[in-house]
């Protein structure tokens, strides 16, 4: 696979603003010439080597920033958002989305938010018979989708949270450790909690001042929802400051964020970065083991990994996943190239999908994505008992992979043919953006492609795609 060039001109500009440069001084201190830079800042030249180095050793910068930010996630999101029929003739080259993510970020995120509008619009017009005489009927972003693409935008890494969660754990007691602190915690506010039948996972009263949790919750959910509570009380000025930095739409959206937050704050706080970000590489990322360690779910775990982005810190790169029996993707994250498709289902050749026919066993898969990027994932079905007969099952399966050059890091890895090209099984990321001519799982056709349609003959499609 060829090596690709880095462009960064947004990333390089925005060094230089934030160290108070100029073009020349930056230039000179990067050993490079005022125009070489220019070229470079316009991403009509990728970052040499020299800048690369000189960036590291004059800044001390975590290099990795260079490759890492918005520019992928936008490329993806404009592409999706492309494919969608209404702009079946407005066919954009990849080279121009790029270097619009590049360098017009904010157009491209108009761009994606009137898109979204678009579907929003058009998904309620498609339910007008329940929409008509409603007074609440607002043009704008679905709260859920802002909250989403918030964290998605932040490399779902909120450093003030991560920090302070970390914080909390340190002061943890070696008897009791984190559950035993939150419950400390909440105690000493004045906070009564009680483990009780009650059928919802966690109930507040903030008259009473009384903290029910399920007695039926797993440990690790039942830990997890005294943090969440911890943070929603004492850490609530840091969240409405973050909150207040994210400005979202609507309130709705503010509070959905806040669940968030509080929830980050939780898996932060029973998995500490540095302590958890050490233990992953000792135990080369072992969902199981390092569940035991910190008494976490295999998916509180696997979250956790896909956060590891701390600047200066950063873990491996990990894309996240969850997914439902319908294929629906309930939660995705991707710090490496591999960007998941905002709506609908994620490719079915994946080895997500197939978590279902194999429960409690991890699948892994060697895969290729049509931009020849390879990739190791781990797929695993995750059951959520309701704790009593009659309750209902909550069935979902989770991926989490990486680039293969990362494979030495994971013990997953390990007696896999990483080194054979024919190892790699093909994946996509959404049928309409796919190039792939010759996948016998495909829906519908790509949208950069020429059809050829035989009378007379029928294939896997009942098409060819050219």
């Amino acid at each position: 696979m060829p090596t690709q060039k880095l462009y960064a001109g947004a990333k390089l500009r925005e060094i230089r603003t934030r160290l108070s440069l100029t073009q020349k001084d930056f230039a000179q201190k990067l050993g490079v010439s005022l125009p070489y830079l220019n070229q470079m800042e316009n991403n009509n030249r990728p970052v040499s080597t020299t800048v690369v180095l000189a960036l590291a050793q004059e800044f001390g910068l975590d290099v990795t920033e260079l490759s890492t930010g918005d520019s992928e996630r936008l490329v993806s999101d404009m592409r999706e958002a492309l494919a969608d029929p209404v702009l079946a003739e407005t066919s954009a080259p990849l080279a121009d989305l790029r270097l619009t993510a590049s360098n017009a970020p904010a157009l491209a995120r108009a761009f994606l938010e009137l898109h979204s509008a678009y579907r929003q619009t058009h998904e309620r017009l498609a339910s007008l018979d329940e929409a008509l005489g409603r007074q609440d009927v607002q043009m704008q972003a679905s709260p859920w989708d802002e909250v989403r693409d918030f964290f998605h935008y932040c490399d779902n890494y909120i450093d003030a949270v991560d920090r302070a969660a970390e914080h909390f754990a340190a002061h943890a007691p070696e008897q009791g450790g984190i559950r035993g602190a939150a419950i400390s915690a909440l105690r000493a506010k004045g906070i009564s909690v009680a483990f009780t039948d009650v059928e919802t996972l966690r109930r507040y009263d903030p008259d009473k001042q009384v903290l029910q949790i399920s007695r039926y919750a797993q440990p690790e959910t039942q830990t997890f929802q005294l943090l969440l509570q911890v943070a929603l009380l004492q850490r609530d000025k840091l969240l409405e400051a973050t909150l207040d930095l994210a400005r979202f739409q609507s309130d709705a959206a503010r509070s959905i964020a806040k669940i968030g937050l509080a929830n980050y704050f939780a898996g932060a706080a029973m998995m500490p970065y540095k302590v958890f970000q050490e233990a992953a590489q000792q135990t080369r990322h072992d969902l199981e083991l390092l569940s035991n360690r910190f008494g976490a779910s295999v998916e509180q775990v696997a979250h956790r990994l896909s956060t590891m982005q701390r600047p200066n810190a950063k873990g491996v790169p990990f894309f996240f996943v969850r997914v439902d029996q319908a294929g629906t993707i309930t939660k995705r994250h991707s710090a490496t190239r591999l960007q998941f498709a905002r709506f609908g289902g994620a490719c079915p050749l994946w080895n997500v999908h197939r978590a279902f026919e194999t429960p409690g066993r991890f699948l892994r898969q060697l895969a290729e994505t049509p931009d020849g990027v390879r990739y190791i994932s781990l797929a695993r079905n995750v059951s959520k008992s309701g704790g009593h007969f009659g309750a209902p099952v909550r069935r979902y399966a989770i991926a989490l992979g990486c680039e293969i050059r990362h494979a030495d890091a994971l013990v997953y890895a390990d007696h896999m043919d990483i080194s054979n090209p024919q190892a790699f099984e093909p994946i996509g990321i959404s049928c309409r953006i796919c190039e792939r001519t010759n996948c016998h799982q495909r829906s519908v056709p790509p949208l950069e492609r020429r059809l050829t349609i035989d009378e007379n003959a029928r294939g896997v499609l009942p098409y060819e795609v050219e």
